[in-house]
């Protein structure tokens, strides 16, 4: 067996990479939610950009339960998975709220397409971190994707779009 530390390089939300060594890392499984209708695509507003709505899946929580949960509490709408389109791991330095300085994440992060089932736009569900950098979730042309800036790790233009391939 080696002596010698595996270290591992993360980022943290702003793109700014760090190496630590893997005894630092939790493991972390995630879900997001990709809610199309007609041409638009509803993201969560953070910071001066966007992501999915959705978030950490809690031990008790199956990964649809956790992704309900999380879809409400990010938009106020109620959604149904259809079925998952993408997956990606992320090592994850989530240092932007003093709830989580000096924590270090493998990020599984599973995207799932949903259907709305019920439930009104709102940010009175966030919870006092997300508070501190999320918005009023909005309803997005997908033309625009492109443009946009996403605060996550995946390619989020061509989740999107396979997203929409599928409906």
């Amino acid at each position: 067996m080696s002596d010698k530390i595996k270290i591992i390089k993360c980022r943290d939300v702003h793109g700014k990479e760090s190496e630590l060594p893997i005894s630092k890392f939790k493991f972390r499984p995630s879900v997001y939610g990709v809610l199309i209708e007609g041409d638009k695509i509803l993201l969560s507003r953070q910071w001066d950009g966007y992501d999915f709505p959705g978030g950490g899946i809690e031990i008790d929580e199956t990964i649809e339960e956790a992704l309900k949960r999380e879809f409400v509490e990010e938009t106020g709408i109620q959604v149904e998975p259809i079925m998952p389109i993408h997956t990606e791991t992320d090592f994850f330095n989530p240092d932007y709220t003093d709830k989580y300085k000096g924590q270090y994440w493998n990020c599984i992060m599973i995207y799932y397409l949903v259907k709305k089932v019920g439930g009104e736009l709102t940010k009175d569900n966030l919870c006092d971190t997300e508070q501190e950098y999320a918005d009023m979730p909005e309803w997005i042309d997908i033309s625009k994707i492109e443009k946009l800036k996403f605060f996550n790790s995946v390619d989020s233009a061509a989740v999107i779009k396979k997203a929409s391939s599928l409906l």
